[in-house]
């Protein structure tokens, strides 16, 4: 796999979502998208197709498991990378999160400035 470049967030919160845009084009120097909910996302992948997904897990409309559950039923997303951010991240939770085929979560709330770091960690652990 190439390297990490595209990068889209869905998340429902616009500070959080503000937040994660800026840091990772600002100290990560990625190409950002951002979706406010699981069906903007969808739409979203139509005119920008990430290398990478960071997924909330608790929005309204579609939440990140059905969010997933989507993306993964359009042939050219079937194996793009997903992160999922949520706060509800005890063992047993992130457990079942990787029984979907998430690459990883990564805990609310975040630092924005070991963000891009964590994500790059992500990323070169399981798809360089």
């Amino acid at each position: 796999m190439e390297a990490l470049q595209r990068i889209l967030i869905v998340e429902d919160d616009p500070d959080i979502r503000s937040i994660l845009q800026m840091s990772l084009e600002a100290m990560g120097g990625y190409t950002v998208s951002a979706a406010c909910n699981g069906v903007e996302a969808i739409e979203r992948l139509a005119t920008f197709t990430p290398d990478l997904i960071l997924l909330d897990v608790m929005m309204p409309e579609m939440d990140g498991p059905t969010t997933l559950g989507a993306l993964r039923y359009i042939p050219a997303f079937t194996s793009t990378p997903v992160i999922f951010l949520t706060a509800k991240a005890q063992r047993h939770e992130v457990d079942h999160y990787k029984t979907l085929g998430i690459a990883e979560v990564i805990q609310k709330p975040f630092d924005p400035v070991l963000l891009s770091e964590q994500v790059r960690d992500i990323w070169s652990r399981q798809y360089v």
